[in-house]
């Protein structure tokens, strides 16, 4: 992340979080107890902003100045809540599309999903606390700008979240080569619908391939690895598009 998106020292930092900006992460010095680190706790889990514990070193390394034992990166875009965000596309008469992104790190591939998110009309893209990809400049370069315009929300955990869309009328739709695997052309794609994607290396994490209403599979024309996890997504995405479009949605 560029410097200019970093602030430091404890008042600049609580302020900030306690005016609703955007923070992508704080950064606490290790071995500092006591009332400060109760503070950027309890604020880091209010405003659910992931909170790392790193050696002053690192804060040093990164703010060259006195930064009195905290530092924070902002965001590019404003988070939104989930629990704000279904409500309101039901109010407003929308047939939910969401992306669940598990475990997908990479800035250039977690942009390019957000493209194609914000291209076939997904309404929001969700991202877990910690274990995401950062929604840097980098990030807003490979999505083309679509990181400004799409909903990204962010969770503490996506197994609760799961377990509440689904409570919520959203079926939960993973994409996975497993047993259970239907064709992707094969799934009803325009009920309200969140399509969860693992990342590359992993895939989806087992407890949330288990939770899933369906799991789908892309068909291939030949036995070669797999689709990158962006062009993975694209697809998926533009199938529950091509579906919503023919059948009116």
């Amino acid at each position: 992340m560029a410097d200019s998106n970093l602030i430091y020292g404890h008042h600049p930092v609580a302020e900030a979080i306690r005016a609703g900006k955007p923070v992508e992460k704080v950064f606490f010095q290790q071995g500092i107890r006591g009332d400060m680190e109760k503070e950027f706790r309890h604020l880091a889990k209010e405003h659910n902003i992931p909170l790392q514990v790193v050696p002053r070193e690192k804060l040093n390394k990164m703010t060259r100045s006195n930064h009195q034992g905290v530092a924070a990166y902002l965001s590019l875009v404003a988070f939104q809540s989930l629990e704000d965000v279904l409500p309101f596309l039901y109010e407003q008469g929308e047939t939910p599309l969401l992306v669940l992104l598990d475990g997908i790190t990479d800035v250039r591939n977690f942009g390019a999903i957000c493209r194609s998110a914000e291209c076939t009309g997904a309404h929001a893209v969700v991202i877990a606390q910690s274990g995401a990809a950062p929604a840097n400049e980098e990030a807003m370069k490979a999505s083309a700008g679509a990181l400004a315009r799409i909903r990204l929300c962010r969770v503490r955990s996506l197994f609760s979240a799961v377990e509440w869309l689904q409570e919520s009328g959203v079926q939960v739709v993973a994409t996975a080569l497993a047993e259970r695997s239907v064709r992707l052309f094969d799934a009803d794609l325009t009920l309200p619908t969140a399509i969860l994607m693992g990342s590359e290396g992993e895939g989806v994490h087992p407890k949330l391939l288990k939770m899933a209403d369906k799991v789908v599979k892309i068909p291939q024309a030949t036995d070669f690895d797999s689709f990158n996890v962006s062009v993975a997504a694209g697809i998926v995405l533009y199938e529950a598009s091509r579906q919503r479009l023919t059948a009116g949605v």
